[in-house]
């Protein structure tokens, strides 16, 4: 077993810098060691990750690398330029560098000191410190030991616990955006959660909280973590895994990175029309029929589209207004408002074809009343495919009892014999005949025109 280099077995060469790496426990300096304090009082050269800890107080005249965590891309990128000055810095002399609760505990710095140092040929002494995490055993009343407690960083938590089933204890638990992510990760709701915060200090809060709220009823800090005893089932490790992969795509490729809501727009119009596409290979088909190649497709081309929602939450996410879980939610919430007969007595029965129209005008009512609106055209988008946009008008004239099939000349009277007008009403017609024959009129000219297109292309062979 290679264990690391430590001032405490290898003797430090003269001439050899050594830096000292300790820990300001989890509160203020009254948990901290007495080894902690006497190796900050005697050290000429001092350094501090952050400021953000109650006990920073100690090292006033500490250089401080909170300006990394300003201009950082990502937090891998802070930890790596704070190891980096720190070992510049070393070259020179001997140092001490504090970090908040225990060095040895999710402290990536150590971590990457630890692999730079021996290449440096610097000496690196790391002494032990009490951590957030003795007190939270306390708080908890477990031994983490006998419980087999897995300790996560909440930032990674859907990738380093996809599969498990806890009990987990989360640190870094530091905004809302972490908790959303947490809780999206998770397949089967658990009912709460226990939230532990500023343990140890004179604020100190440990409290239960539905699952549900965990990143709306928390005013989540740095010293904010989560416990969770037991997850019905293993995390949705593929849909999180995904979504790491969109932030990471965000945060290193200068495309991605290039991208805005409104640059995306023709992608997400592009890639509807290549899945209504694939939906067109597949009409042919009972849905309860297989065909490898063309379901293949249809996954391909619904893959493309699913990452064009997940970019749009990814920038969503960066200015702080809303992330993957809040669409989840959203739309969640809005389908079971939206299905009163499903979720509520609303004396809606049945499963027949009137009951499905009744459900229809239902459907429409709800909407009217979330939206505001007043009439039944409010909200219908004139900017829809032309043969899309009459179905979607006829369809609400039906919902609020008007009939367009029964209507005659739509156009003004005045017009006469004009050809366009003429012509369009005709067009009007053929969708309310489609609608009558439960027909899609834009698939049905879709599919006739690729007929024919086939057609040209083998009468020019």
């Amino acid at each position: 077993m290679n264990f690391p280099r430590s001032a405490n077995r290898v003797p430090k060469r003269e001439g050899q810098s050594k830096i000292t790496v300790v820990g300001l426990g989890p509160a203020d300096e009254s948990l901290l060691t007495n080894q902690t304090v006497a190796a900050i009082k005697t050290a000429s050269r001092r350094f501090l990750r952050t400021r953000r800890h109650p006990a920073a107080s100690l090292l006033a005249d500490a250089v401080d690398f909170d300006d990394e965590y300003d201009i950082g891309e990502s937090f891998e990128a802070v930890y790596r330029a704070i190891s980096d000055r720190l070992l510049r810095e070393a070259a020179t002399g001997d140092l001490l560098y504090a970090v908040p609760g225990s060095p040895l505990v999710l402290e990536r710095t150590v971590e990457l000191l630890r692999e730079a140092t021996v290449a440096a040929d610097l000496q690196l002494e790391v002494l032990p410190a009490m951590s957030f995490l003795d007190v939270a055993w306390s708080r908890l009343g477990i031994d983490p030991i006998t419980s087999g407690v897995r300790l996560v960083d909440a930032q990674r938590f859907a990738v380093d616990a996809a599969g498990q089933r806890g009990p987990f204890l989360l640190a870094h638990c530091y905004n809302q955006r972490v908790l959303s992510e947490v809780k999206l990760a998770v397949d089967e709701e658990p009912e709460s959660a226990v939230v532990l915060q500023r343990l140890g200090l004179p604020d100190e809060a440990v409290f239960e909280v539905a699952w549900s709220e965990i990143d709306r009823e928390i005013n989540a800090d740095h010293l904010t973590s989560l416990w969770i005893p037991e997850l019905a089932e293993p995390l949705a490790g593929e849909f999180v895994r995904f979504e790491e992969l969109v932030r990471e795509l965000r945060e290193r490729c200068v495309w991605d990175q290039a991208q805005t809501h409104g640059s995306l727009r023709k992608h997400f119009l592009e890639e509807s029309y290549e899945v209504l596409e694939a939906l067109d290979g597949r009409a042919s088909l009972d849905d309860s029929e297989v065909d490898a190649n063309l379901d293949s497709h249809l996954v391909e081309e619904l893959g493309d589209l699913l990452y064009q929602v997940f970019f749009h939450a990814r920038i969503g996410a960066e200015r702080g207004s809303f992330t993957v879980t809040d669409i989840v939610r959203t739309i969640h919430d809005k389908l079971v408002t939206r299905h009163p007969h499903v979720f509520a007595d609303q004396g809606v029965v049945g499963v027949g074809q009137q009951d499905a129209e009744v459900l229809a005008r239902r459907w429409e009512e709800i909407k009217r009343q979330e939206k505001g609106r007043v009439s039944a055209m409010d909200g219908v988008q004139t900017s829809l495919p032309a043969l899309l946009l009459a179905a979607k008008v006829q369809d609400r004239s039906i919902n609020v009892g008007f009939d367009a099939a029964h209507l005659g000349p739509i156009g003004d009277k005045q017009t006469g014999n004009n050809p366009y007008d003429r012509v369009g009403e005709l067009l009007f017609a053929l969708v309310s005949l489609c609608r009558e024959f439960d027909v899609d009129a834009e698939a049905a000219l879709r599919a006739v025109t690729v007929r024919f297109m086939q057609s040209v292309r083998q009468a020019n062979k």
